[in-house]
């Protein structure tokens, strides 16, 4: 039995998420386990270094599985390439170490969350950025983006309600670029909440337009409230950049 490491990207628009849901065929992971059981004629499951929520879209995923098979490595990669929908791919495939998961080997990932601030319409990017047409002070943006890094309980920054495990989560960079028109964010850290990426995006948001102040963001993360953090931005700006191991 053979450990596999799978590498994808994908445009998340149709899609209901990463994770298979017993009410529709229509996920990434569901996708990929009935495509691979069918191709390597034994059942197969898929374990995805994290759930991306419907809509977000993925550079590079990853994915592990395990099978017994007499094909290589470059059978089953061109198999995936041949019967996955356009709008997956399979970047890579290579055998892994026995012990080898992509969601509890993983030890930190990067998002990018793209906003578009001009009035012009960006017709053919539309599906991957989210449009926020206005001026933003970018200054406060980067000054607030310091303070929510560090080590912290980012309750504040979850849509739960419940909660079983620890919400303690370390993100090392939010690295702010200005690209004219576009505004791109990018969160770098060991682990993120759900929604948290898309709240952390919203919470800069609202600093850049001054409903916020960059001195809020200690007493916010402090709060553990979902409601003192900025709005929960849509999924179409979100991409899963890189995932490291």
């Amino acid at each position: 039995m053979a450990n596999y490491k799978l590498t994808l990207c994908y445009d998340g628009t149709r899609w209901k998420g990463w994770q298979k849901q017993g009410n529709t065929d229509n996920t990434i992971q569901g996708k990929l386990e009935t495509l691979l059981s069918r191709l390597l004629d034994q059942p197969v499951e898929v374990n995805g270094s994290g759930r991306t929520d419907a809509g977000t879209h993925a550079r590079g995923q990853v994915a592990s599985f395990r099978a017994k098979t007499d094909m290589t490595t470059e059978e089953i990669l061109s198999g995936l390439r041949q019967y996955l929908p356009a709008d997956i791919g399979a970047v890579s495939l290579e055998e892994a170490e026995p012990r080898f998961h992509a969601r509890l080997s993983c030890t930190g990932k990067t998002y990018v969350y793209r906003i578009w601030r001009s009035e012009a319409p960006n017709v053919f990017e539309r599906n991957y950025l989210y449009f926020c047409p206005g001026d933003l002070d970018l200054t406060a943006m980067r000054q607030a983006a310091e303070a929510l890094c560090g080590t912290h309980d980012y309750r504040t920054f979850c849509s739960l309600k419940k909660f079983k495990k620890s919400t303690v989560r370390t993100v090392s960079s939010i690295v702010i670029d200005d690209l004219g028109p576009e505004l791109r964010l990018s969160f770098t850290g060991d682990g993120f909440l759900y929604n948290m990426v898309r709240i952390l995006a919203g919470t800069l948001l609202a600093v850049g337009r001054g409903e916020l102040a960059p001195e809020d963001m200690a007493e916010i993360i402090a709060s553990q409230d979902r409601t003192r953090a900025g709005e929960t931005l849509p999924a179409c700006g979100l991409c899963l950049e890189e995932v490291y191991y």
